[in-house]
């Protein structure tokens, strides 16, 4: 996979890129899981901090799957 420039809003949460998209999501969990941000009764959500909701455009919980989305936003 090709390297994608990284926004700065997911550049704090992931590290400064140029990175591919597989890496971008591998970092995202290591954040998420290392904050304790996915919700414990439903696995599949994950509960936004200020970083990360700066990268879902301000959702506060988002699931597994339209976070990939909201994260392709942030790259080009």
């Amino acid at each position: 996979m090709k390297p994608l420039n990284v926004s700065p809003d997911l550049a704090a949460v992931v590290g400064k890129g140029p990175m591919p998209r597989s890496e971008v999501v591998k970092k995202l969990w290591v954040y998420i899981k290392q904050h304790g941000l996915q919700d414990q009764k439903n696995k599949r959500n994950i509960n936004a901090d200020e970083k990360l909701k700066k990268v879902f455009g301000g959702k506060g919980t988002v699931n597994m799957f339209e976070m990939t989305k909201l994260v392709s936003a942030h790259l080009s």
